[in-house]
């Protein structure tokens, strides 16, 4: 039998992950001893537990060992993390660690070393001299790893904070599933109408990722108005929501359906295309604002305001508009670029984008994903974005009421 020390600390008993890491152990056909355990007495108290974990090889530890830390339970570490030269651009070593995008701290020179800005799916890269471990550790995404970094190998002297719900009252403590239809929808707009204002107040950025269906479902003035107000500081879309944003204004229909009267305008299919069209004529939405062929909706806004925003495209757009990244790394590496100081994010309607995004965000950022398919947000949880909260409903009902609770005034 191979055999090793973990350890585990912070809220695990009430966020259960405690619970998961012993599911995990034996699921994977394996055994645990409980060695210590010391639960905090009240809820802002942290817990710890030590566990020897057990496989029948060392192999199969290894691999569990690798699973159970992005639950947050760590090796027991004295020792330093292994850094490794790349010695291809574009490629990390062999073994590299794999990154999540829980607080993470690596060992090096005998010191524990934050990583800064955690994004999951990356390698680890250590800037400054070894030997002191006051130098700079960095996630970086495969593409844009470089000859001569110094990159962690392994998880020998990695150490991952699990991740916790919020303490204190948080939009879905008195209900205990994340996604639901279930849940009183008025609570949640302004209990997350909360989260965001005291986001603001913190100096903190809002992030809103929007999906077509924002137009679609003429939550488009609603959204336009939360920025007009700063109330969004950063927004993330693909190329159908702007297209449909910028037709709404100009044709007064999204997909060809009227905005106001909900039916099929005569040879409607093919208004976004004129839009997508006469913006390529003026070379950008900005210079299209400036000119005066747009006059209102969220772009617009964007534009007035200085709201940055990053349209990732994909292989169905129509056009495209000529703000959009055509090559999705660099729409990736041009959303990683806005993601620092975002403190709220909110997916409304989106699949695709939201996902994206949620690969960007550190655990940290207070994550709501809207949709009328609690299976958005179920993917979203799936694919490693732990802290994302799902709201199941209609977006344009659900962003009516952010206006009311953050711009209407009572």
């Amino acid at each position: 039998m191979a055999s090793e020390v973990v350890e585990i600390e912070g809220h695990i008993i009430d966020s259960l992950i405690l619970a998961k890491v012993m599911d995990l152990i034996l699921a994977a056909g394996a055994d645990y001893r409980v060695l210590e355990v010391e639960i905090g007495k009240t809820n802002v108290d942290m817990s710890r537990a030590r566990l020897e974990v057990s496989t029948p090889d060392a192999d199969a530890l290894q691999s569990l060992l690798d699973e159970l830390q992005v639950h947050g339970a760590n090796r027991v570490v004295t020792a330093d993390a292994e850094l490794v030269a790349a010695d291809t651009d574009g490629v990390l070593p062999v073994g590299f660690y794999s990154t999540t995008n829980l607080p993470t701290s690596v060992r090096i020179g005998g010191r524990w070393v934050e990583v800064r800005q955690p994004e999951m799916d990356c390698g680890l890269v250590y800037e400054g001299l070894i030997y002191d471990g006051e130098g700079r550790l960095t996630s970086v995404p495969m593409h844009r790893i470089r000859i001569g970094d110094l990159v962690v190998v392994g998880t020998e002297g990695v150490k991952v904070s699990p991740p916790s719900r919020p303490r204190g009252a948080h939009p879905f403590e008195f209900m205990n599933s994340d996604v639901s239809s279930e849940k009183p929808k008025a609570l949640l707009v302004r209990r997350v109408a909360e989260r965001i204002r005291r986001a603001k107040a913190s100096g903190a950025k809002v992030l809103a990722v929007c999906g077509p269906a924002v137009i679609h479902t003429g939550a488009g003035p609603s959204v336009a108005a939360l920025v007009r107000e700063g109330w969004v500081d950063v927004l993330f879309a693909g190329n159908g929501f702007a297209t449909h944003d910028l037709e709404s204004n100009v044709m007064g229909t999204s997909l060809g359906v009227s905005v106001h009267e909900g039916t099929a305008a005569e040879g409607g299919h093919s208004n976004h295309l004129r839009v997508i069209n006469e913006i390529r004529r003026y070379g950008s939405i900005g210079a299209a604002v400036d000119a005066g062929y747009i006059d209102g909706g969220v772009m617009y806004e964007c534009v007035r305001r200085g709201v940055p925003f990053v349209l990732g495209g994909s292989v169905r757009d129509d056009g495209p508009l000529p703000d959009v990244y055509t090559d999705v790394v660099e729409a990736a590496d041009a959303m990683r670029y806005l993601v620092p100081g975002v403190g709220v994010a909110l997916m409304l309607a989106s699949t695709l984008h939201a996902i994206a995004t949620g690969n960007l965000l550190p655990a940290g950022v207070e994550t709501f994903c809207v949709d009328i398919n609690p299976a958005v947000a179920t993917k979203l949880a799936d694919r490693g974005s732990h802290q994302a909260l799902g709201i199941v409903t209609d977006v344009g009902l659900f962003t009516s009421g952010l206006v009311e609770q953050l711009i209407t005034p009572t």
